[in-house]
């Protein structure tokens, strides 16, 4: 039935991007109000919205709490941006009928995924939905919804400047927005020019005194409001994006216990995803000059191989400044995507930064040539699939 589903996506009945909420509203109501059957978490930002969802949609399930997450984009498969209870959850049955009546309104293939999300969520009996924005936030197609309980900003930075704007306050205008007629909001990681911005609407800044007690491939453990807690993700921001959930969750009466077993069980899909087989692999989908920090961070010293891929339209100077110059050795590799930047310019925006850069025609080719202990997949989460394949094969 998927490939049926994913036929009909790829279909111009789902047309590209398309912006507005007028559609998504008409076809949720076609489909009977899905979202008005449950209580929606909504998230936005510029990083750390997919890590901020594992997080929340965790501590609801260690407490009991029946619940579905819709992200995006996919990763490792088309279903793994549908999720209930934490788990992959294949709904085509649901992407189908969204599909007929969307189709009809002439709807975006996002519009009628996210529909069909919510769909499903409702039919499974799902208290909760964690919904990611798609881009941006204020005309996002999951700003449709109407029963939001907390709205959660993560860091805002300089992204697809053509749609959003060509400033932080800009942009930050259009995460807003996702706030409008919520009871609670939430932020945390803003730079100065974000938490000004965000100032004026009251939000609760998330993560403010945070102590970290350790930090590695393996995990970290920090102190929040005089709590301990543990988290088996990597990177240096990801307290601050548990942080955001830790406050959600506290304003949903969630126990404490809850909190603290659902980060520590949470695992987060190609962001600083750590896999130990023959070496150390990291799959990082991180993919604008902010997004990259964490795993730069966690890379210095490491003599790290790098394979480095991304699309057109990224800041590339603004990542591949910050990785090259601590690579070991540099493999550029075009990703296997339409909107793909040219490998050759890939190859030469890396060279600038590291005179060890290779140019590779697939990621496994550049896997294959690799012989650093520690490797480190990144730039596009379109290149962690492939990855992710070869590195299960060893």
């Amino acid at each position: 039935m998927f490939s049926v589903v994913k036929k009909m996506l790829s279909l111009r009945g789902g047309r590209g991007m398309d912006f507005g909420v007028e559609r998504t509203r008409r076809l949720l109501d076609y489909l009977g109000a899905p979202d008005c059957r449950l209580k929606i978490i909504h998230i936005a930002g510029s990083n750390g919205k997919g890590a901020i969802s594992q997080y929340i949609s965790h501590i609801l399930c260690a407490a009991g709490k029946k619940t579905g997450s819709f992200s995006t984009p996919e990763i490792y498969s088309y279903f793994d941006q549908y999720e209930i209870d934490c788990k992959t959850a294949e709904i085509a049955p649901w992407l189908k009928k969204a599909y007929k009546a969307g189709k009809a309104l002439s709807a975006t293939e996002f519009e009628i995924s996210f529909c069909a999300a919510m769909l499903a969520f409702a039919d499974a009996g799902c208290e909760y939905a964690v919904v990611e924005c798609g881009l941006g936030g204020r005309t996002d197609a999951t700003n449709a919804v109407l029963k939001k309980r907390v709205a959660i900003i993560s860091s805002v930075s300089l992204e697809h400047t053509a749609i959003l704007g060509s400033t932080v306050p800009e942009i930050c205008a259009q995460k807003q927005g996702i706030a409008n007629g919520c009871p609670e909001v939430v932020s945390a990681l803003q730079t100065s020019e974000g938490r000004a911005y965000f100032s004026r609407f009251s939000p609760v800044f998330a993560g403010d005194g945070i102590q970290i007690l350790s930090s590695g491939l393996d995990g970290q453990s920090f102190v929040y409001k005089g709590e301990t807690y543990r988290l088996c993700a990597a990177g240096d921001v990801q307290p601050y994006n548990a942080a955001c959930a830790i406050e959600a969750a506290e304003i949903l009466n969630i126990d404490g216990e809850s909190i603290k077993a659902g980060l520590f069980a949470a695992r987060l899909k190609g962001r600083i995803e750590v896999i130990k087989k023959d070496r150390v692999y990291i799959l990082d989908g991180g993919h604008n000059p902010a997004a990259v920090k964490p795993l730069v961070n966690l890379l210095k010293g490491c003599g790290a191989d790098i394979v480095y891929g991304c699309l057109s339209d990224k800041d590339i100077d603004g990542v591949v400044s910050q990785l090259a110059p601590i690579a070991r050795n540099i493999y550029a590799v075009q990703p296997p995507s339409a909107r793909a930047m040219d490998g050759e310019k890939i190859y030469s925006a890396c060279l600038k930064y590291n005179k060890n850069t290779y140019r590779e025609k697939s990621v496994r080719a550049a896997l294959g040539k690799s012989r650093g202990k520690v490797c480190a997949v990144c730039g596009s989460f379109t290149l962690l699939k492939e990855a992710k394949k070869w590195i299960e094969k060893r």
